[in-house]
């Protein structure tokens, strides 16, 4: 499975530092003035003040958080990539699990292995959730079974008393209309 979409591999590195930054900014700010919504005290004033005094200390540091794992992971993505040649989504899991690890290589060998089987399950199920998407969303614009159109041409030309040599097939022929043919027993 290719993302077309993507940058090539060097510049990925940015983009997806500068996405995981506004990612996080978006999304902690979002949960931080919430939070600290609810924790001010009483009256809409002083609790929009607490909103906004919230986000605007932890939204920062979130972010931070986010874009150091999406740079971290970014780096192994791309590193995977060009020791195995191939991009697949091996390389997401892989890079999910190595990036939890080394981000949490302060806290000791077990959090290290607890950060990378999270961080190989979430990327897992990101994957698993994007192939199954891809593949149904891909269904419609598979090609029509030509074997299939032909033996319902014939199926049609063959039953009906009008079926004759003049009449115009309702099946796609290249955008085409194509002629019937006429039947031996006509």
């Amino acid at each position: 499975m290719e993302e077309y979409s993507r940058e090539p591999c060097p510049f990925r590195i940015v983009d997806d530092c500068g996405g995981a930054f506004t990612m996080g900014c978006l999304g902690g700010g979002l949960f931080q003035g919430l939070k600290g919504f609810r924790n001010a005290p009483q009256g809409f004033g002083r609790r929009f003040a607490g909103g906004l005094a919230a986000l605007k200390a932890r939204s920062p540091t979130i972010g931070g958080n986010f874009a150091a794992w999406g740079c971290v992971f970014s780096i192994v993505d791309c590193s995977l990539v060009h020791l195995r040649k191939k991009e697949d989504p091996w390389n997401s899991i892989m890079s999910g699990a190595i990036a939890g690890g080394i981000l949490s290589s302060r806290n000791g060998v077990g959090a290290m292995f607890g950060s990378a089987i999270i961080g190989g399950l979430l990327l897992s199920m990101i994957e698993g959730v994007g192939i199954l998407f891809t593949r149904t969303s891909a269904e419609q614009f598979r090609n029509p079974d030509p074997h299939a159109d032909l033996a319902a041409a014939s199926f049609e030309s063959g039953s009906g008393a009008g079926a004759g040599a003049g009449e115009m097939n309702s099946a796609p022929g290249f955008g085409y209309p194509v002629a019937k043919q006429a039947n031996a027993t006509n």
